[in-house]
């Protein structure tokens, strides 16, 4: 990780929208190393949208697994689109399980690495599509 994108995340605050609770606790470690400010995290649907939609709760970004026990995850995607905020769509399967209207949205694939994770979050930053 260069000093400048890690200066580039200091500070910023992640929703954290994921099921599992390894996968949780690596991406909130992750995320603590690389200087952001983690919010949630949240493991259902019903609460990740209540806090997409409280216009209260800061977030500058936030990472959604797309299936959340059995859920899609969309509306939460709707919610923060709507309310102009970055997101991340994080799935261990393959394009098929994304809606066509998200699939442009940057794409953190399960299993990911630090600098994978890095990385994606300076794309919804930038607001550059997925390669």
């Amino acid at each position: 990780m260069s000093d400048s994108s890690k200066a580039s995340l200091a500070g910023l605050k992640v929703l954290v929208v994921e099921d599992e609770a390894l996968v949780s606790m690596l991406l909130e470690d992750m995320l603590s190393d690389l200087g952001c400010e983690i919010v949630g995290p949240i493991m259902r649907l019903r609460e990740a949208l209540a806090m997409a939609e409280d216009e209260s709760q800061a977030i500058d970004v936030a990472i959604l697994d797309v299936n959340l026990a059995g859920e899609r995850s969309f509306p939460v995607a709707e919610a923060l689109e709507k309310r102009g905020c970055l997101f991340v769509l994080a799935t261990g399967y393959d394009d098929a399980g994304i809606d066509e209207r998200w699939r442009a949205r940057p794409l953190l694939r399960k299993p990911f690495l630090p600098h994978q994770l890095e990385q994606v979050l300076l794309e919804a930053l930038a607001g550059a599509p997925a390669a």
